[in-house]
């Protein structure tokens, strides 16, 4: 299995979260890291992906896993 790392340049820490672009709607997603490398995505490392910052008048959707029910 390939390792898969922030995207963020000179880190080297595990992605986390994958990051994608809606630029339309000036909209920044970021949820659970993506099953597959997608070429419009961008692997974050949890850090970077609780850091990040968008341009003024964007904003940023940030995604959570739904808890599945244990049974």
């Amino acid at each position: 299995m390939d390792v898969r790392i922030c995207s963020k340049v000179a880190c080297g820490a595990s992605a986390a979260a994958t990051l994608t672009y809606d630029y339309a709607d000036s909209m920044v997603v970021v949820g659970p890291l993506s099953l597959r490398v997608e070429p419009h995505g961008y692997d974050l490392c949890a850090r970077h992906a609780a850091v990040l910052r968008v341009p003024k008048g964007w904003q940023i959707v940030r995604r959570t896993p739904i808890a599945r029910d244990e049974r």
